[in-house]
């Protein structure tokens, strides 16, 4: 089976390489040409394409003639707009209206979510409206309307290997928001699930979120993942209110694929400068 990666960054490229170890055949993007020679060294068939929202960089027929296409881009919402990842999106949907793509696999996020204050699933976020993302529910719904086999995978925050929590607030004083539970999702259980789910095409054209099943508060796992490397722990202040926070059930997921999260709580998950 051929697989198309589009965006073989801190994701995409461990993806690539732990399916490529699997027996597929992988053709990847980078929007960086310094990145080419990463990419071909590991095996994967490397491109230099962009969405600046239009298509950029020669390849695009070759990338898009393939069995499944993983669109892992990463939105950049605050950055560059609400409406660039929308358009980013539109001209990708043009792009595979006329190519051989049989199956897509869009990588989303949990910030479609806002902060109600209670464990919330899928079907509470199906249209733009109802997200605290808009752009994002948008996106998602070009993929479904493709008339093709899909899946969108909205992912929690994405941890492990180099990415620690405790690097990120070190030494940070009064935190407010330590007793909030965190969303976090390892990147390995990631690979796990879209590879678990080119094994299992019965349920797909459905969203599922991808988070980790236990919810540590965000205290814990500043200081447990700080402890290990030697971060300066940051201080804590209680809030004068309590703080408004979501819980990401993953159940959806657990259900219907029978996925079993190598790290189902972030105070274990593996980490490594």
């Amino acid at each position: 089976m051929k697989i198309s990666i589009l965006g073989c960054g801190w994701l995409g490229l461990p993806l690539g390489q732990s399916l490529l170890e699997k027996g597929y055949v992988v053709r990847g993007s980078t929007t960086r040409a310094e990145k080419l020679s990463d990419l071909r060294a590991i095996g994967i068939e490397p491109l230099w394409l962009q969405l600046t929202p239009e298509p950029k960089g020669i390849g695009w027929d070759y990338l898009l003639d393939t069995e499944v296409l993983i669109i892992n881009v990463p939105p950049r919402l605050e950055k560059a707009g609400a409406g660039y990842h929308v358009a980013q999106m539109r001209h990708l949907k043009s792009l595979v209206e006329t190519s051989t793509v049989q199956k897509i696999i869009y990588v989303s996020s949990t910030s479609v979510y806002g902060d109600l204050n209670r464990e919330v699933s899928e079907q509470e976020v199906t249209i733009p409206s109802e997200a605290a993302a808009p752009a994002l529910v948008e996106a998602e719904q070009l993929v479904q309307q493709l008339g093709r086999p899909w899946l969108v995978l909205r992912c929690g925050g994405l941890m492990g290997y180099e990415r620690i929590p405790a690097k990120y607030v070190a030494g940070k004083k009064d935190i407010a928001t330590g007793e909030v539970p965190v969303n976090y999702v390892h990147r390995d259980d990631v690979i796990g699930v879209i590879e678990a789910f080119l094994q299992n095409t019965s349920i797909w054209n459905e969203v599922y979120n991808v988070v980790a099943p236990l919810h540590p508060t965000r205290r814990e796992v500043y200081i447990s993942s700080g402890r290990k490397f030697g971060y300066e722990a940051p201080t804590f202040v209680s809030s004068a209110s309590p703080n408004d926070f979501k819980i990401i059930s993953s159940q959806k997921l657990t259900t219907h694929l029978g996925y079993s999260f190598k790290y189902s709580n972030p105070l274990d998950f593996y980490y490594g400068q």
